[in-house]
């Protein structure tokens, strides 16, 4: 019973670590669900070869070097090109980002874009702005087709808004749109902060930034927390990758387009901060923080994709807490905060199951009102007695003074002659 039990255990911990890390770099496909099928393959039509997850304890699985196109079966390097996000990490001071596969994304119909977009939860601004562009682009690549004149037109924006908002969702989608019309060769998505573009000593910083620009040729380049670069002193070497970030816009506007993001106000200083910004990004998307209603509707979503079910109860304890939790939905992190909200519930309902006796395969799927009030209201330790001080201490030992005995009626009538017999002898 106690190896059947390890091994819930086991397959519960696994599916909640796959999840987690796949939170930043899959948000879309983590929310939304799995892209079209269309999207699994290679270049050359032949399906990927998905990776199975790997027990933990067992040795990873070697390379598969027969299989035109196929991955790099141990699940390493090869599970962010897989998903057409690469992320440049900063290597050290002067490191290398990282490489972009060369696995090019197949076009797709414009018209299964739009319906993707549509499907989404929440973001009603952004799906009008991101369809203007949409309608932009496709006039533009006609209008080019045709041999007419085409004004210029920048593809840069900016994504301002709090976390979890759905920011790198779009851009990916984004370069799959802009690659889909012809625009980008390769519509990847290759996502930096201010650490893989910025490095430690004099020189560096123009040399690691256009390394990362050349990587993400044909792509997108999506630069979270963009504000970080010159948020700093004038001598900081964040306005050097900003001036290196300029040329490689300049230089290849034709087949690079850059994203920045961030918090609204500290976009706009961040714009601000150099004219070379302003006049290149010309384009603002603003990502609302969801409501209630859209949280309870993600979440759901992720039960549904998951294959569990909430019961009724716990339905109703879940929308009332996201209720409330959208009142300050930018703390909160909007759909992460959702998603580590499921996640605590599925480890609730993992430490319970665990403690059963006979388990089904509808008790697996099950989530119930005592696995999420477990998760979203944890009990706190009770609190050990502390000593009292020791001056509480003596006070307490210190037996109360009493107060002073009434007289007794004798006594009280004596005490009133002598008062008498002095008041008549100061009369006399």
């Amino acid at each position: 019973m106690a190896d059947k039990k390890d091994e819930i255990i086991s397959m519960q911990l696994d599916l909640i670590r796959q999840m987690t890390e796949n939170n930043i770099r899959r948000l879309s496909d983590d929310i939304w669900g799995p892209r079209r099928d269309a999207a699994k393959k290679n270049a050359d039509g032949t399906p990927k070869i998905p990776v199975q997850p790997r027990v933990p304890g067992t040795p990873p699985a070697p390379a598969n070097p027969n299989v035109p196109g196929g991955p790099n079966l141990s699940g390493s390097a090869s599970d962010a090109n897989r998903d057409d996000l690469t992320k440049a990490s900063d290597g050290g001071e002067g490191g290398k980002p990282a490489e972009i596969d060369e696995d090019i994304p197949p076009v797709e119909s414009m018209d299964d874009l739009r319906a993707e977009l549509d499907s989404y939860i929440g973001l009603t601004e952004v799906k009008r702005e991101v369809k203007n562009l949409i309608n932009m682009a496709t006039v533009y690549k006609l209008r080019r087709d045709h041999d007419l004149p085409t004004a210029d037109m920048s593809l840069h924006m900016v994504f301002s808004g709090n976390p979890g908002t759905g920011k790198t969702m779009i851009a990916r989608f984004m370069a799959r749109v802009y690659h889909s019309l012809g625009l980008l060769s390769k519509g990847k998505l290759v996502e930096v902060d201010r650490s893989g573009l910025v490095a430690g000593y004099i020189g560096q910083t123009a040399i690691k930034t256009a390394k990362v620009c050349e990587s993400a040729l044909g792509s997108v380049l999506f630069i979270d927390e963009a504000y970080a670069l010159t948020s700093r002193s004038e001598n900081d070497f964040g306005f050097e990758a900003v001036d290196t970030l300029l040329k490689a816009m300049e230089d290849h506007r034709d087949d690079l387009v850059v994203i920045v993001a961030g918090y609204t106000e500290l976009m706009e200083e961040f714009v601000d901060s150099n004219p070379g910004l302003r006049s290149r990004f010309n384009k603002y998307v603003n990502f609302a923080d969801y409501t209630g209603e859209e949280m309870i509707g993600i979440f759901k979503l992720n039960c549904k994709k998951a294959c569990y079910v909430l019961d009724e109860d716990a339905e109703g304890e879940v929308a009332d807490y996201f209720t409330a939790a959208a009142e300050e939905a930018g703390e909160f992190g909007n759909a992460r905060g959702v998603r580590n909200t499921f996640e605590k519930i599925l480890t609730e309902q993992a430490n319970r199951i665990a403690e059963m006796e006979t388990i089904t395969r509808e008790e697996l799927m099950r989530i119930t009102l005592a696995d999420v009030k477990a998760a979203l209201y944890p009990e706190e330790p009770a609190e050990e007695p502390t000593e009292a001080p020791e001056e509480a201490k003596e006070t307490e030992e210190k037996p109360a003074e009493s107060a002073p005995e009434e007289p007794k009626e004798p006594e009280k009538a004596e005490m009133a002659e002598k008062a008498d017999e002095a008041d008549k002898g100061d009369g006399e």
